[in-house]
């Protein structure tokens, strides 16, 4: 995904309030006025963000794609750009008429249409939808003719948007793909954004597998491991390490060859197993039996995976590698230690 040469071609703003309090719901009925200046400065409000996010969604629907609302009004815009006046007024309609969590605050919705966006090696547009709650207070400096005077003002935060999705006009007949932010993702009252509003679901990558099959071990070896084996600490750090080292080492990914690397014996590879895939689909989750490694993933998940021994509030001990270095025991008098052996001191 290149955005450098990305212009914005057509805009309209909004201003939706939460329709279960009678909110405000004010659809825009022409394109905003934007300079080229203005345009060229609200341009990497609107994308530099995208750029980090390696997540691709898709729309969907339980019955059928062609009943997802969001998806037919960027459809009606990619096919005629003259559409999008009329259109953007649709989509700001749904995502009112889903405004109805008491919690859901008010705010303006940017509905953007880009052109000149370069994005698997094509040249495309791309449409994107942002909601602005939150104000930020600034000071406006006033000249007076014998002094300076202050003046406080509340606006939009031009470095950030509270929520956002960039649809690019790419893979329309599997629901076009999209990258989605939503900075309150954890509470019940956002899921309208991105479940009630937009309904994507996640596309099965190189990143995504990666990364659900290190949470997926990480939980395994962190919750469930110990009910079923005697394990110590020392074990589970073991076998974090031995997990995340495969992926850092592998360029592909093999379940059958990480089991037996990591895990090692038949009882531990089958419990595995067993919790993988009531995991899978639990969690609904789409993973291959091999693919690709994506170092992204891993480099993110490797920040989680807790190679720490911690001893009271007195130690930590960080391992790293060969737990036949570490021993643990008891004194006759019930304190218990930790034996460390070492060649060098560094």
């Amino acid at each position: 995904m290149i955005l450098n040469n990305a212009t914005i071609a057509q805009h309209t703003l909004h201003q939706i309030g939460n329709k279960s309090i009678e909110g405000r719901f004010a659809p825009s009925k022409e394109l905003t006025d934007l300079s080229d200046d203005l345009k060229e400065k609200l341009t990497p409000f609107y994308l530099n963000k995208f750029f980090t996010i390696p997540d691709r969604y898709k729309f969907s629907h339980v019955t059928s794609l062609q009943y997802n609302e969001v998806y037919n009004y960027v459809s009606a815009i990619f096919e005629n750009p003259e559409n999008f006046v009329e259109e953007s007024k649709n989509i700001a309609t749904h995502l009112y008429e889903k405004s109805i969590h008491p919690n859901i605050k008010a705010g303006e919705f940017h509905v953007v249409r880009f052109e000149n966006i370069e994005y698997n090696n094509q040249i495309i547009d791309a449409i994107g939808l942002y909601k602005t709650e939150d104000k930020s207070g600034y000071l406006e400096v006033l000249e007076k003719s014998k002094s300076f005077g202050l003046n406080y003002k509340e606006g939009i935060d031009i470095n950030k948007f509270d929520k956002g999705c960039l649809i690019f006009n790419y893979g329309k007949e599997n629901g076009y793909e999209l990258v989605v932010i939503d900075k309150q993702s954890k509470g019940e009252e956002t899921k309208y954004w991105m479940d009630e509003f937009l309904t994507v679901v996640l596309i099965s990558t190189e990143f995504t597998q990666t990364n659900e099959i290190l949470s997926i071990t990480k939980n395994y070896i962190t919750k469930q491991l110990a009910d079923e084996f005697d394990v110590s600490k020392t074990d589970k750090i073991d076998l974090l390490n031995r997990s995340i080292e495969y992926f850092k080492t592998h360029q592909s990914f093999d379940k059958n060859e990480f089991e037996e690397e990591v895990f090692h014996f038949p009882e531990m590879i089958s419990s595995f197993r067993n919790f993988d895939q009531q995991y899978r689909t639990e969690n609904e989750v789409e993973i291959g039996d091999q693919f690709d490694i994506s170092p992204i993933a891993v480099k993110k998940q490797a920040r989680v995976f807790k190679s720490v021994l911690k001893l009271d509030r007195n130690f930590h001990i960080y391992i790293h590698g060969d737990k036949t270095l570490i021993e643990r025991g008891i004194e006759a008098d019930g304190r218990k230690y930790y034996k460390i052996y070492f060649e060098n001191e560094l």
